[in-house]
């Protein structure tokens, strides 16, 4: 465990940059409101949430979507009438809030509002906070720093009032034990599958039902419409590699940061974590005494199970990242010695410094790759900036071929496979909602005009044009008659294997054998499922251990029905301390996040919240 706190302040880092910068982005209308009009989508207490707040939010939210699941997930498919309630919700939530916060008069700093926005790690280079990276991203974004910090100061002043409220949530200790403990609970569960395939002898279907299978289901046997397409695709990132980067520009770029890249004094040592002072003592002697037993004792008696099966192993660090009394000791002993014993939240720690890394500076070599990268991106951007209006215009203005927009940027012309109107990996770069349905457009199609061109990503312009043209069809029913067939036989082994099983579950119940070949048992836990479906896992689970064993059923569908024997309760596993005392700390987050929850709940009683549907739904 212990070694885990050493990169805790990398990993809350990570975090902050992916929590605080979406955080940040809220429509501006959340900051410079009118009075509700007849185009907003809601009025709360009045004040309206406009049409353009909400789209900004909901291209925000979809933003979100393909940074966490790839370019290839159809974002905008998502695009409901339930999510953009829900999303109204949130708005509708965030107006109270920010109301609340005004009240209260809360406010944040110059000073903490820069030191904030300093430690966010996409505005920094090489650790350190680089204005060239905070400018770049938020043009990336349409926003100015002035327009920036004020979102931040905002929603900071937001944040302390979250504070306020979730740091006064009392948690029970009895109760945050009771549920580690039933986290913790294991049951000895045997499995035994009756296998639809058993039952594929027993299955008989006729060319009718074959024949009234592909006539009730045609969706199912259709050939979508389909196109390939041939495409440019402008992006800073290849508008940067044009521009190589000069060696003047490096060296510079290289002198102006060179503080940046001086790299501190870094330890590497080993520990023993035990609980009390004389134990520690006395395994310090022994390891005195033998030092090339320092691993062995570590395994056998650490209690930072992190660390232990590594013989105490914390690998390299620098200052800063262990607790103070540690670092201390560490970057007092000499490589090889084995120092007195310090105590720390955890416990008592013999640390062996097994080697040392003196202060040194990166040289130019060294970080060369790394800063013309970050130039050439810089570059990129800067060049996109000013070529995006014009290769705009000229796809629109020259829309019987893509090769004139192609030549001026030295784009590659690219050709795509078949695709369909629906979003898929195969696309690639096509995969984008708004570039398909231009691309299947009814223009497009029959006069091979070229797309407009589509920001399908940060920085990234893509215009299509058809080069042959499928309309959709029907696949032949003797094309289908196989796999109909073998489909149907799959269903209906599958629901004799569900009888079976639903047969030999009432006879286990009754206390007979049942003729059931077990297999070998296992244990399963909410921590750790074993590959047990949800709903049998909560059945499992709940049984009563004064009745056991205890049996039960699921369906597999084709696969056939799986038997589940509940052996016996398990002692639940060992947590160390530490690990108790995290699992207090996340039960403190949740009841505080609930008791937040609450404050916004009691918020949205009181207001007077109008939505307007009509404006809300999404526009054909």
């Amino acid at each position: 465990m212990f070694d885990f706190i050493q990169k805790r302040k990398r990993l809350a880092q990570i975090v902050l940059a992916v929590m605080v910068i979406p955080f940040a982005f809220f429509g501006l209308e959340s900051y410079t409101r009118s009075i509700g009009g007849r185009d907003d989508v809601a009025t709360v207490d009045g004040v309206g949430i406009s049409q353009r707040e909400f789209a900004e939010e909901l291209r925000l939210q979809q933003e979100r979507l393909r940074a966490a699941f790839g370019r290839g997930i159809d974002a905008e498919a998502l695009d409901t009438p339930e999510t953009r309630r829900a999303l109204l919700d949130s708005l509708v939530s965030q107006r109270l809030v920010v109301d609340a916060a005004l009240r209260a008069h809360l406010a944040v700093s110059d000073d903490t509002l820069r030191e904030s926005i300093a430690a966010i790690p996409a505005f920094q280079a090489d650790g350190a906070f680089s204005r060239s990276n905070y400018e770049a991203l938020l043009r990336a974004q349409n926003m100015t720093p002035q327009m920036f910090e004020a979102r931040m100061r905002h929603d900071m002043s937001l944040a302390q009032l979250s504070r306020a409220l979730s740091e006064t949530a009392i948690v029970s200790r009895s109760v945050t034990e009771r549920l580690a403990a039933l986290q913790a609970q294991r049951r000895e569960v045997s499995e035994a599958l009756i296998a639809a395939p058993l039952f594929l002898d027993r299955v008989k279907v006729t060319e009718a039902q074959i024949r009234a299978y592909y006539d009730a289901n045609p969706a199912e046997f259709r050939i979508a419409e389909r196109v390939r397409a041939e495409f440019a695709v402008l992006s800073a990132e290849t508008l940067g590699r044009q521009e190589p980067v000069t060696e003047a520009e490096l060296k510079a770029a290289y002198d102006a940061r060179a503080s940046q890249y001086k790299v501190e004094e870094q330890r590497r040592a080993s520990h023993i974590l035990v609980k009390s002072r004389e134990e520690a003592d006395k395994l310090a002697a022994e390891a005195r005494k033998a030092p090339a037993s320092f691993a062995e004792l570590a395994r056998k008696h650490s209690q930072d199970p992190g660390s232990a099966e590594k013989g105490g192993d914390l690998g390299f660090f620098g200052r800063g990242m262990m607790l103070p009394a540690f670092e201390q000791a560490a970057f007092r002993q000499h490589e090889g010695e084995i120092g007195s014993p310090v105590q720390s939240d955890f416990g008592w720690h013999v640390i062996r410094v097994t080697g040392v890394q003196p202060a040194k500076a990166r040289g130019m070599q060294e970080v060369r790759a790394e800063l013309a990268a970050e130039l050439g991106r810089q570059k990129g951007a800067r060049r996109f900036a000013e070529a995006a209006e014009t290769f705009s215009n000229m796809v629109y203005e020259q829309s019987d071929s893509l090769k004139p927009a192609a030549e001026r940027f030295k784009l590659p012309l690219q050709s795509s496979g078949w695709i369909t109107r629906t979003p898929s990996a195969e696309a690639g770069v096509l995969a984008n909602t708004k570039l398909l349905g231009a691309l299947f457009a009814e223009d497009s199609i029959k006069s091979r005009r070229n797309t407009d061109a589509v920001e399908v990503a940060a920085n990234v312009l893509v215009s299509a044009r058809v080069l042959e043209h499928q309309p959709p069809s029907q696949r032949k029913f003797e094309d289908v008659r196989t796999a109909i067939e073998q489909n149907l036989r799959a269903v209906q082994a599958g629901r004799l294997a569900q009888q079976e099983g639903e047969a030999k579950l009432a006879e286990l119940r009754k206390g007979a054998d049942a003729g059931v070949k077990w297999g070998a048992p296992k244990a399963v836990s909410r921590r750790s499922p074993q590959a047990v479906p949800a709903g049998a896992l909560r059945q499992i689970l709940s049984a009563d251990a004064g009745t056991l064993p205890a049996y039960f059923g699921a369906e597999r569908g084709t696969a056939g029905y799986m038997l589940y024997r509940v052996g016996k309760v398990l002692e639940a596993e060992a947590r160390p301390e530490p690990q108790k005392a995290a699992e207090l700390d996340r039960a403190g987050q949740l009841s505080g996040q609930q008791q937040f929850e609450a404050f916004v709940a009691s918020l949205r009683a009181r207001a007077s919240v109008e939505v307007r549907s009509a404006n809300l739904a999404k526009k054909p």
